[in-house]
This record gives structure tokens, sequence and C-alpha cells, in this order.
């Protein structure tokens, strides 16, 4: 019987920029080896929690600037502490136990990296978030 480590790497996708190298840092073969690999993996419920977070409130994120859409996304993330948290949950839950028992050594600095991932992609697919205005405009 295949075990649940097993499936949960075997669904991750590959990324190939994702190196380790000889003198990385703990936290950031960590960051490569699990948290890229497993918020890729997640990309798609992330972007929907995330439309999700911008219908709770009031669709307000449509009508601002760019500069300001990103403003917004960054304060979603590292300052609605409940949306932070379940952002968080989605991220661990794909974890292996071995990765769960490294990710709590140092959970502080691996949740800035994660965190930080996860806006990155969210600002990187703000396009998509547009898109969805118009859609429903149309």
């Amino acid at each position: 019987m295949t075990s649940r480590s097993e499936h949960l790497q075997a669904a991750r996708p590959t990324i190939a920029s994702a190196k380790i190298l000889p003198g990385m840092s703990s936290e950031e073969k960590f960051q490569n080896a699990t948290l890229r690999p497993v918020v890729k993996l997640q990309h798609e419920l992330l972007i929907s929690v995330f439309r999700n977070y911008i219908s709770k409130h009031k669709n307000v994120f449509y009508e601002l600037s760019l500069q300001k859409q990103i403003d917004y996304i960054e304060n979603a993330i590292h300052k609605d502490m409940k949306f932070r948290n379940s952002v968080k949950g989605m991220i661990i839950g794909q974890f292996t136990i071995s990765e769960y028992e490294a990710y709590i050594l140092n959970s502080s600095a691996l949740n800035k990296r994660m965190m930080n991932i996860v806006k990155e992609r969210l600002i990187d697919s703000i396009q998509i978030f547009t898109e969805t205005k118009v859609l429903k405009a149309v």
C-alpha cells in the first residue's frame, strides 16, 4: 500500500529552478524542496480562496488601481491573521510527517518564506482577478 507521504510527494509538481545546493541554509532547502512545490500544487485553490476573500470584502479590490491591488494582496497575506492562518493550513496540510517535523523546528522563519511565496504567486496572477471582474460584468 502506498503511504500518505508517497501520495503527497507524487502529486507535487517539479520546479526545475528550485535547486538544492551545498551551502544553502536549512530554510532555503525547505523552501525549494517543499514550500515552492506545495504552493504551486495549491495554486488554483489559493486563487479560488483569494477570490472568495475579495467577495467577502465587498469586491473593493476590483475598484483599486494596480498598485493598490498589490497592497491589498500584501495586507491580506501579512495582516489579516484569519486569512493568513487559513492559507498556512492549506499548505501545511500538504506536508509529509517528516516535513512537518522539520517545519516546526523553525516555523517562524518558514512561515515568512511561505507567505512571501503565496503573496508573489497572487501578485503574479493579479490579471486573473481582473479578468474575473470583466467576466462578471458581461
